[in-house]
């Protein structure tokens, strides 16, 4: 496991989410959106995992990320798979699984839109109709088993 738990407050992972293109506020010390959320730093990489009270479109009830940027080496595919079972660690999944929108030009071209994504086992699961971002979503079924990040506990009390 080479993700490390931390906060959405982390002045360490700040630059890296004001270099990720949907960062709405940068420079705002808190990167994270309201509600729950479980937040994985590592070596030059940043992920984090939102479970929103309240959402406004067809995959609400499901884990969003809302924020993967890595800038050093190894496959993102990797480390999506190990942010998602460290996930699990804190939390069951819903029913829906999780989900990602990536804006197709507002990356780097490529031939595949998400293309980690898709090598993390996500299928493309439509298309959001306010901003236009292409949705890719992974069932329960196909994450990998929870396993703690570096400096994880085991709770106290059992998480919804």
């Amino acid at each position: 496991m080479r993700w490390r738990l931390s906060h959405r407050f982390d002045p360490a992972a700040l630059p890296l989410a004001n270099r990720q293109y949907n960062r709405q506020t940068p420079d705002s010390p808190q990167f994270v959106p309201p509600g729950r959320c479980i937040v994985l730093v590592a070596d030059r990489a940043v992920w984090v995992t939102s479970w929103p009270y309240y959402a406004q479109h067809r995959w609400a009830g499901a884990w969003i990320n809302t924020l993967f940027r890595k800038e050093c080496g190894g496959l993102a595919s990797e480390f999506i798979l190990e942010a998602i079972a460290a996930t699990r660690f804190f939390w069951s999944p819903p029913a829906l699984g999780i989900v990602t929108f990536v804006a197709p030009d507002a990356i780097r071209h490529k031939r595949d839109p998400g293309r980690c994504y898709r090598r993390a086992g996500f299928l493309v699961d439509g298309v959001t109709e306010v901003r236009r971002r292409l949705a890719l979503r992974l069932t329960p079924e196909a994450m990998p088993k929870p396993e703690p990040p570096l400096g994880a506990t085991l709770p106290l009390f059992p998480c919804p």
